[in-house]
């Protein structure tokens, strides 16, 4: 089950082949001077029991030789952590540059906790893993067969033992370690879980605060709490009973090499500096096996990790970007041809979609919930790709183009506000990073932010939360307005951008977008009509389909959807009744 995922991370290890060996050779140096110091110590022993001079030289010489393996024991360890460091690093960027490849699609359909998740807690397990794991390994193979090589040339009877028990030791091993890893699978998944429902519910503070969701939220989060807890705990109880049981193998190996011994002894074979030695010997023999078991929890969990890790690696990503750039003196011609589009295949929402806008154009959306309008507006954007049809930018196909420089041309502005944590001067100039002072000032200004970011301490410098927390929605709207204008692009979308602001300032805005859509070709996703009374022309859109088209008096005068759509919002209740 975890062979491909070692293998894949073997993979990432051999790109470091250079610290790889240094790891190797230093390990090895380090163990053979630790594992050559017994077999001086059996020497001493003897020399003492004979009663012969030279004693002191002997210990000065055993006790230069454990300093010479501490310290490659420690260069080994060192070497170690340094390839675990760059391993991470590597999978790290592959993992982000994955999630910046992905279709916006996967996004939808993945709770965004849980992707943190993978990109932090994931990797820093398998960090652990390799970091412990790796020089616990590479040391343990060394010192095993060193310790064997040694113990058969004191005496293969006796070594015979040792070889016999060993199995038993492995055995045991390897069946706990198997049923541990299902257990550390469970405990991936489980916090996977918890991580994207505690990110939800952060996120969304002011709401739960709101409808009083708290209580019904913690005991969700208790529930999902207690199945980590569960699979926790049968991950650490497999993980803690694999190093006393491979021990208690292994104690029994160290009395029956000492009966042996003593038997060799009583023959003549084997000198009473012998037995010491080849309990030391046998110590260390079984020293690897318990110290790999004893990191069994990390390899566990790192194997566990890495498998989640890969998953994301190896999901499709979006299709290929065309070549063929866009005009950088791009019109705004825009034309839809027979485009069809669905989310799920078995539900289509758009089909044969046909419209064209000429340059210049103002063009404003309008529908109920789920008619599509926002849909046409990723379709422009290539967040999602046509099933069939073309949309076409001043005649060229958008899908021949890199998504990019499709994005490049257009100006956006969402009624979902987007902020990251730095300065009101960096979020402003977030597309345009080059700009000037002068330049941010000017867009802030046109946006009609610049006063309430004048107020701020420290201005235009004046750090902003995480997700624009320290704003106020209206404020975070405005900032994202600016950010739009400041990039002065050839085309606009304006998804509901000012629905968070107050008549006054909208007034304003609305002002400030009329001379920014002059000359340039704008569309205007709208649920408040009173905002969209200037457009150029007006599609009402139903089911994915425009079931009316025309401006606003042509659309009131043949009362039809349009005109319902109106007169709901600005005739009383009653009236509709």
């Amino acid at each position: 089950m975890h062979k491909p995922v070692i293998l894949r991370l073997a993979k990432y290890v051999g790109r470091y082949r250079f610290l790889l060996a240094a790891t190797i050779a230093f390990a090895l140096v380090g163990n053979s001077a630790m594992l050559y110091a017994p077999r001086k110590i059996v020497q001493a022993i003897d020399t003492a029991a004979a009663g012969v001079s030279g004693l002191p030289a002997k210990l000065v010489f055993i006790g230069g030789l454990y300093l010479l393996g501490l310290l490659f024991t420690w260069l080994a360890a060192v070497a170690a952590n340094e390839t675990a460091v760059r391993v991470v690093r590597d999978m790290r960027r592959e993992l982000f540059n994955k999630l910046n490849n992905l279709p916006v699609s996967y996004f939808d359909t993945h709770a965004r906790g849980e992707l943190q998740s993978r990109l932090t807690a994931d990797i820093d397990a398998v960090a652990d893993g390799l970091s412990h794991g790796g020089v616990q390994l590479v040391s343990g193979i060394i010192t095993v067969v060193l310790s064997l090589c040694f113990m058969l040339a004191m005496n293969g009877w006796v070594t015979l033992v040792v070889i016999i028990i060993t199995p038993l030791c492995f055995l045991v091993g390897f069946f706990l370690t198997r049923y541990g890893s299902g257990r550390f699978r469970e405990q991936s998944a489980a916090q996977g879980v918890l991580s994207g429902y505690a990110e939800e519910i952060i996120t969304g503070r002011g709401t739960v605060a709101a409808f009083g969701y708290g209580k019904h939220a913690m005991g969700k989060f208790s529930e999902m709490n207690s199945t980590l807890y569960k699979a926790g705990w049968r991950a650490q109880f497999a993980s803690a009973l694999v190093n006393p049981s491979t021990r208690f193998v292994n104690n029994i190996a160290y009395v029956l090499v000492g009966a042996a011994g003593t038997v060799a002894a009583m023959y003549g074979v084997l000198s009473p500096g012998g037995i010491a030695g080849f309990l030391t010997y046998t110590a260390q023999f079984s020293k690897p096996f318990n110290e790999i078991t004893s990191v069994t929890m990390q390899i566990q969990l790192a194997i566990a990790s890495a498998r989640r890790v890969f998953a994301v690696i190896d999901e499709p990503e979006q299709s290929p970007d065309g070549s063929a750039e866009l005009s950088p003196t791009t019109t705004g011609n825009i034309h839809f041809h027979d485009v069809a589009f669905s989310y799920v295949e078995s539900a289509p929402l758009i089909r044969g979609f046909r419209l064209e806008v000429k340059a210049g154009q103002t063009v404003a959306i309008v529908g109920k919930t789920g008619a599509g309008k926002t849909t046409l507006v990723n379709l422009l954007m290539r967040f999602y790709d046509s099933d069939s049809g073309r949309i076409l930018v001043d005649g060229q196909d958008i899908v021949g183009a890199p998504r990019d420089d499709v994005r490049r041309k257009f100006g956006m502005v969402l009624q979902e506000t987007w902020l990251f944590a730095g300065t009101v001067r960096d979020n402003i100039a977030y597309g345009a990073p080059d700009a000037s002072d002068e330049q941010i000032i000017d867009a802030a200004r046109a946006a009609h932010a610049h006063g309430f970011i004048k107020r701020m301490a420290g201005g235009y410098n004046a750090l902003i939360a995480e997700d624009g927390g320290n704003l106020s929605q209206g404020q975070k709207q405005l900032l994202t307005i600016a950010r739009a204008m400041l990039t002065n692009p050839s085309m606009l979308i304006l998804d509901e951008a000012t629905s968070s602001v107050d008549v006054v300032t909208e007034r304003r805005i609305q002002r400030a977008f009329r001379k920014m859509m002059t000359g340039r070709t704008s569309f205007i996703v709208a649920h408040r009509l009173s905002t969209i009374r200037d457009a150029d022309c007006i599609l009402v859109l139903d089911s994915g389909n425009i079931v009316e088209q025309g401006n606003h008096e042509e659309l009131l005068a043949k009362n039809g959807a349009y005109a319902v759509l109106y007169h709901s919002q600005f005739e009383k209740y009653s009236q509709l009744t």
